[in-house]
């Protein structure tokens, strides 16, 4: 007689089939990363080993290049965490929707995956986010990120340069197309994008702000954004009962 499934196993592969298009979007920018170090003479392992305890692709370009620069140690931590630091941000917005019986050591383990596309995605999430579900989640991006250096890696300069710049380009590509469907469907979602769109450009070229870095340019652009949609756009009772 065949064993149902435990309630893990159902959780756990659902959410590791809901990461496998970010995974999918993740090997083709990780593939650049790891060409990328190759390209600049470190050795394969180098970018493999980084990608496997960092999982972050603009902390990792830029440590990189901050490496190749003959940066202090200090100077790449504090640069990384400062480009980083809005993973904090979407942790603590996460912890609204986690599962009450998530233990500690569940949510500090958890927390090394959360990334732009995997909190997109389980913001998303109308039920309340349970350690299997979360773990599948990260699982299957953080599989194909490291799969995907290791390829880079390999790869060496087999491919020409353009093809190389095209591949950077991929990881927007594909977080864009997560926001979409919420902006179209929830009218405060799209106002959000929108602000936080807007703002990001201000900051950009602005010349006294342009000398602002691109990390607390992403927590500005992300705390005025979203405090602006709980301002104007508030989602009312009503509406958080149906989504339950």
């Amino acid at each position: 007689m065949r064993r149902p499934k435990s309630s893990f196993s159902i959780y756990f592969s659902e959410g590791f089939q809901d990461g496998i298009p970010i995974a999918l979007g993740y090997i083709s920018v990780s593939f650049a990363f790891g060409l990328a170090a190759i390209r600049n003479g470190l050795p394969s392992w180098v970018p493999l080993f980084i990608s496997m305890t960092n999982f972050t692709s603009a902390g990792q370009f830029a440590g990189m290049d901050l490496l190749l620069a003959g940066a202090g140690l200090l100077e790449i931590v504090a640069a990384i965490l400062v480009i980083n630091i809005r993973y904090m941000l979407m942790s603590f917005s996460l912890t609204q929707k986690i599962s009450k019986r998530m233990r500690f050591w569940q949510r500090f383990v958890l927390s090394f995956g959360i990334t732009d596309e995997i909190f997109a995605l389980a913001s998303q999430r109308i039920q309340p986010l349970k350690p299997a579900y979360l773990g599948g989640l990260i699982l299957s991006p953080y599989l194909g990120w490291v799969l995907g250096t290791l390829l880079g890696a390999t790869a060496g300069f087999m491919l020409p340069p353009a093809w190389r710049s095209a591949l950077g380009v991929a990881l927007y590509a594909m977080f864009i197309a997560i926001i979409i469907p919420p902006a179209k469907k929830y009218s405060p979602v799209f106002v959000v994008v929108i602000i936080a769109a807007a703002l990001s450009c201000v900051l950009r070229y602005v010349p006294v702000l342009s000398t602002i870095s691109g990390g607390w340019r992403i927590i500005i652009c992300a705390l005025a954004a979203s405090g602006a949609g709980a301002l104007f756009c508030p989602v009312s009772e009503a509406r958080l009962r149906l989504r339950r």
